[in-house]
């Protein structure tokens, strides 16, 4: 099953490249809602590994997630985003790039990586003789434990 949307070998793919513990990642800019440096977050008790707390993005209080955890990477340092609705930040070591990528260099994930995030990617990419592994946030965001992730509205 392809579950690659981009079908055009002519489609331009607008990313946004990030370090994890020395791996780089990229993911749609369409998906990113803002780039920002790290600020202090709230921990809350009895929360899944991979949510760091809970920090105020003018207002909204907003689950912060530990993307290196969540994809069984140690822990990143100390970054936000919107999927199916739901604002998420997201902890990276750093932004490293934008950059536009043809659609026809995105390869299918190896079955046989054994990495775990296999079923969170969309694909790889070789760029300047890196391989950068493409995340579905989409994916990432749509298991089971986000819905955990989420806060509760105030009364």
């Amino acid at each position: 099953m392809d579950h690659n949307p981009v079908k055009r070998a002519d489609d331009a793919l607008e990313i946004i490249a990030f370090m994890l513990n020395d791996q780089q990642f990229a993911v749609r800019t369409t998906s990113i809602r803002e780039i920002r440096g790290w600020a202090p977050v709230t921990p809350l008790p009895h929360t899944p590994p991979e949510v760091v707390g809970v920090m105020n993005l003018r207002g909204t209080v907003i689950p912060i997630i530990d993307l290196a955890c969540k994809l069984g990477m140690p822990a990143a340092e100390a970054n936000e985003r919107s999927v199916k609705g739901k604002t998420i930040g997201m902890m990276v070591d750093r932004v490293s790039d934008i950059l536009t990528v043809p659609a026809s260099d995105l390869q299918p994930v190896p079955a046989t990586a054994g990495l775990a995030t296999t079923g969170y990617a969309e694909g790889i990419f070789a760029r300047d003789k890196v391989m950068i592994c493409f995340l579905d946030l989409n994916a990432i965001f749509a298991a089971p434990e986000a819905d955990s992730w989420e806060t509760p509205n105030a009364a």
